[in-house]
């Protein structure tokens, strides 16, 4: 297939392109730069400029394609909010194109959205549109070209890691640096889900091959790491103090990370692996987080 790829040169994106190209695909990879299309083109792949923003430049690529991998975010997430509304208008233009069309779109959204009910571990069939994520912006652009018969199908991501990034643990991680301490919400007892990158990469190019429309995967290699751990390991590496947050102290320290910070998300990827025979292998999340060069990333 010739797979459209946005966010081909990015923490994901990079990694998905090179298991597409193993798999015998064209990826045509969108970028908004001279450089990004230099390192596409030299991964073997085909540039597409373009941006979120520029929604011509998004239906131009899907018109070119025989599927999409959608990942591109703008991950300034001191405007998540406004970002997730960003991806559901994407999301709208590339089904502009694709209505009428058998070609598959995979999208990218969040596991927690899986969680039907406090307490309880987010599993693929489940849509909680009443999920405090934002990110449920996404689901909710994916579900409505669902219904008009567009072949949609979701990602869903838990802290996707290696020893550069930890998903929304980066941000965490900024937090601790200005506020001088590593905290956490109540006992720290509340899960957030892992997987390390490559294999995430690896379940992207595996999902975008004959999902059925309205299948939701989970990239989860680890069903919940405690944020008291998580915070451990950050306090340890940046040499800071560890401290245990009333809630009502929670937005003074996170600030727009709040939201999630006490949230326990614990998800599932039984039926992913089950349906797509996904095995992760990568290193957990602790042990990328231990192997951080903390010094060098606070530059």
């Amino acid at each position: 297939m010739r797979i459209f790829l946005t966010g081909a040169t990015g923490f994901i994106g990079s990694r998905i392109l090179p298991e597409l190209l193993a798999a015998g695909h064209e990826v045509l990879g969108l970028t908004r730069s001279e450089d990004g299309a230099r390192t596409i083109a030299q991964a073997g792949a085909t540039a597409h400029r373009g941006s979120l923003e520029d929604h011509a430049s998004m239906r131009a690529g899907a018109e070119m394609a025989d599927a999409i991998i959608h990942t591109a975010f703008d991950h300034d997430f001191s405007r998540f909010v406004e970002n997730c509304e960003k991806d559901r208008k994407v999301i709208g233009a590339f089904g502009e194109v694709l209505k009428g069309s058998p070609r598959p779109l995979l999208i990218t959204s969040g596991t927690g959205i899986g969680i039907a009910e406090e307490g309880g571990i987010a599993i693929e069939n489940v849509v909680n549109f009443n999920h405090a994520n934002p990110r449920i912006a996404s689901e909710q652009a994916g579900q409505a070209l669902l219904e008009e018969g567009v072949n949609v199908s979701v990602m869903r991501l838990p802290q996707v890691h290696d020893t550069r990034r930890q998903g929304l643990i980066t941000s965490w991680i900024e937090i601790a640096r200005t506020k001088g301490k590593v905290a956490y919400v109540g006992e720290g007892a509340n899960r957030w889900p892992a997987a390390h990158v490559n294999d995430v990469a690896r379940l992207y190019a595996l999902a975008i091959v004959g999902a059925e429309p309205g299948t939701r995967f989970h990239a989860v290699g680890e069903e919940g790491v405690p944020a008291r751990a998580i915070a451990q390991v950050l306090a340890e590496g940046m040499d800071l103090p560890m401290v245990s947050l009333p809630r009502h102290e929670t937005q003074d320290y996170f600030g727009w990370l709040a939201i999630l910070a006490g949230e326990d998300m614990p998800a599932s990827s039984a039926r992913t692996r089950e349906i797509t025979g996904w095995v992760p292998t990568g290193p957990d999340l602790l042990t990328d987080l231990k192997a951080m060069n903390y010094a060098a990333n606070s530059l």
